[in-house]
């Protein structure tokens, strides 16, 4: 057995399904969905599909461009696929933990995709076990399947239905069973799920940027509490739990989604660029050139320059074979990556006094690496500005951030930051700011990981609980 450390299992992840009966090379549309998705996980990738009930699947660790050949591909046939791309943190970095998730079980197979985190999980697991359930991963996703597989007497709805009933957390889920695609997004919206309309059936994913590629059609958001049942060029509508608190979780905007998308009627484009404009209305200062942290922090930059009237300019390039430093699995890949991921264009920051934009800091290991870059350089100054508030609190929903004693925005004031990070000075967007950036009033959107507000009960450090606020 793998070991089992469930307050390490958070993930963001991209999650796809389509529909299309008779759609030849379905896998395929699949694979290219998930490419418009890698932006969400760079770890593994898997791809299920269902003929007439019968299930195969393929999946490893690795980019989806790395995981899918032709050959792979070609042996993937039905009318209905799945996929899932992935990232986990230190020691869950194994395939077995790749999705889809198959299960087989009395009532058939069942191919189950899950990006989110469950609060609940570990209980949940303790208490399959003790009834004989064997486990072959150490995700919680694996705690749905076997779930909705205990129901198998059920029809499908009735028995996903069910097993929604036992579980807490973040979960947006597409699931093929029998001759139905099924999507579900937790009563609370934390994960963000769209319905997309192609020829002859549907698209279930994590974004929107994904339909532009599959040449589909953005219908809807999957709505807080509700699933949507595929079948053919049918789809039916089950609101399981419609009176949950909307909360969709404020860091798709920050930083994982992708700009071309559009969340709960939101664009993540216009949200990141009035983010940095609301950003130089509270901290403006004195400057020759906008710059930033490609490519997170790019739009906000732009409107960072449009709004203080400092031209905007490149002084970081990008290596784009590189995945992100954030979700880096272990502490000192993250601090070496970043040399290999960015590399500073020293002609265009020479002398000047440069603004960096960046999406976040969270353990600002990434923003001081950067800051001895650009002075190394020949910056005159480095003024920091972070387009989102500080992270001061654990996530228990998806995105992997640490514990609070490691989240130097718990520990530390903002001139406490500045002087480690090496900046001359440091300004965050403010949780007002960034709840007007998206056009919320905050009720609509989760920003526990800022102000600690959770939206339901959330464990504390040693598997206690921690009562929500409201």
């Amino acid at each position: 057995m793998y070991p089992i450390h469930f307050d390490k299992l958070k993930e963001e992840c991209g999650v796809i399904g389509i529909c299309s009966p008779g759609m030849k090379n379905i896998s395929q549309l699949a694979y290219f969905g998930l490419h418009a998705l890698q932006h969400r996980g760079q770890e593994s990738a898997g791809i299920a599909v269902n003929q007439d009930g019968k299930i195969t699947y393929y999946k490893e660790m690795g980019l989806v461009q790395e995981v899918f050949s032709d050959t792979v591909l070609q042996r993937l046939q039905g009318d209905i696929a799945i996929g899932h791309v992935r990232y986990s943190t230190t020691g869950e970095s194994y395939v077995t933990n790749a999705q889809p998730l198959v299960v087989h079980y009395k009532g058939g197979s069942i191919a189950l995709a899950h990006n989110g985190n469950l609060v609940n999980a570990q209980q949940i697991r303790e208490e399959l076990e003790e009834h004989g359930v064997i486990f072959q991963t150490s995700i919680d996703s694996e705690v749905i399947a076997n779930l909705i597989a205990r129901y198998n007497a059920m029809p499908m709805e009735e028995a996903i239905q069910e097993a929604l009933k036992k579980i807490r957390g973040s979960y947006a889920l597409v699931i093929t069973c029998r001759d139905k695609l099924i999507g579900v997004r937790d009563p609370n919206g934390l994960r963000p799920l769209c319905i997309g309309k192609i020829e002859g059936g549907y698209v279930l994913s994590s974004e929107s940027c994904a339909f532009h590629v599959l040449n589909a059609e953005f219908i809807r958001d999957v709505e807080a509490g509700e699933m949507v049942v595929i079948d053919g060029n049918d789809i039916r509508s089950i609101p399981y739990a419609p009176n949950g608190r909307k909360a969709l979780c404020s860091f798709e905007f920050v930083y994982f989604a992708r700009p071309d998308s559009v969340m709960d009627g939101r664009s993540v484009y216009i949200s990141r660029r009035n983010a940095g404009r609301i950003l130089a209305q509270e901290h403006p200062v004195e400057a020759d050139m906008v710059i930033a942290v490609p490519d997170s922090g790019t739009v906000a930059a732009i409107g960072y320059a449009e709004e203080s009237k400092i031209p905007f300019g490149e002084g970081l390039m990008k290596n784009r074979y590189v995945g992100r430093t954030f979700i880096q699995p272990d502490q000192r890949m993250r601090e070496l990556s970043v040399r290999l991921k960015l590399n500073v264009l020293k002609e265009n920051v020479k002398g000047k006094r440069l603004v960096l934009i960046d999406d976040s800091i969270v353990r600002g290991t990434t923003s001081r690496r950067l800051v001895d870059m650009l002075k190394a350089a020949g910056a005159k100054e480095v003024h920091v500005r972070v387009s989102s508030p500080p992270v001061k609190f654990s996530c228990y929903f998806g995105i992997d951030t640490p514990t609070r004693k490691n989240l130097v925005g718990a520990l530390h004031s903002v001139e406490e930051i500045r002087q480690m990070i090496g900046a001359d000075s440091l300004g965050y967007l403010s949780i007002e700011g960034l709840m007007k950036s998206i056009h919320m009033d905050g009720q609509g959107l989760c920003n526990a990981c800022f102000s600690g507000d959770y939206p339901m009960e959330v464990p504390k450090e040693g598997n206690k609980f921690l009562f929500e606020k409201r």
